[in-house]
């Protein structure tokens, strides 16, 4: 059976690159129509996530001239995950498959990624097969961030971001998933469905800024780790037992000086236990416990998590 395919493109300020990116997508997908490969409805969606220039206007423009390009915009912005979750719960297909708007995914593996699905698979996973295209500062801090993200127990698949096909049944199975705080690279593996991978190579952006920047880049990163792992609790667990132990052997180190030797300072152990070493260690450990509370008050408000304005 052919499947019905949507291409989901979040988009947030792109009016640079999106008319080469609807070019290149609408010539694909003609492609794979004219193959077969996938049914002659299929489309491509693009998502709005509040952009502040002419991206909106554009997406009109474009789905105005062609039928195989829809548009979802957002009532302002609520971030890359959330829009791209928007696109993916709202586009009615077989398979959907989200991709971002800055032509850096090679889409010319898109039909194989559709083939993987023929043959039996409901997440593809698009990963890079190298890091050449980024800089060395962005290589070491990327791959630092995965295999940090493994060893705290959060699963992962390796050099993916956010390119990857998803079977109606997996999507169905995603919306099961009601958490505000969104890492859509670690909740997707959660699912369980058999899996693919499919290696391209990253290329340079087409044109535009990027939309990630290292202050969202660490952003994304706190979400991941306090979405899906609870070892910084753990840790401070045991830093405060090894703080204990710490604090007992100073505090009989203190003691014996002050009893047993004439070089103990009037006022200096009441001083240097508890600034030195407790003061600086409090704060740590409230700051990460903080973040988890944080994210517990976010997630009980249960707000939505996009509201869309308008569709065509």
């Amino acid at each position: 059976m052919v499947p019905r395919l949507a291409v989901v493109v979040p988009c947030y300020n792109e009016e640079a690159v999106l008319p080469e990116t609807a070019r290149r997508l609408t010539a694909l997908l003609q492609e794979m129509m004219a193959s077969e490969s996938v049914t002659a409805d299929s489309q491509i969606v693009f998502v709005d996530d509040g952009s502040r220039d002419c991206t909106w206007e554009l997406i009109e423009s474009l789905a105005s001239v062609d039928p195989r390009i829809g548009g979802i915009k957002l009532s302002r912005n609520r971030g890359h995950q959330n829009a791209l979750l928007a696109g993916l719960y709202t586009c009615e297909a077989d398979i959907l498959l989200s991709v971002d708007a800055d032509l850096q995914d090679d889409i010319q593996v898109i039909p194989e990624m559709v083939r993987a699905y023929g043959r039996g698979a409901q997440i593809v996973y698009g990963v890079r097969n190298d890091r050449s295209s980024d800089g060395l500062f962005k290589r070491a801090t990327a791959q630092g961030f995965y295999r940090f993200l493994n060893a705290l127990g959060a699963e992962s698949v390796y050099n993916h971001a956010d390119f990857r096909l998803m079977s109606r049944r997996a999507i169905e199975a995603l919306k099961s998933f009601r958490e505000v705080n969104l890492f859509l690279r670690g909740m997707v593996p959660l699912i369980g469905f058999r899996s693919a991978i499919v290696y391209y190579t990253r290329g340079e952006r087409f044109a535009g800024e990027s939309k990630y920047p290292l202050r969202k880049m660490l952003a994304l990163a706190l979400d991941a780790v306090t979405s899906f792992s609870v070892a910084p609790l753990r840790f401070i667990t045991g830093l405060g037992f090894l703080v204990f132990l710490l604090s007992a052997a100073m505090g009989a180190w203190t003691l014996w000086v002050k009893l047993f030797t004439a070089h103990a300072v009037p006022g200096w152990a009441s001083t240097l236990l508890p600034v030195y070493l407790l003061g600086g260690l409090q704060l740590l450990c409230l700051g990460v416990i903080g973040e988890y509370l944080g994210k517990v008050y976010q997630e009980t408000k249960a707000r939505p998590r996009y509201i869309i304005e308008k569709c065509i």
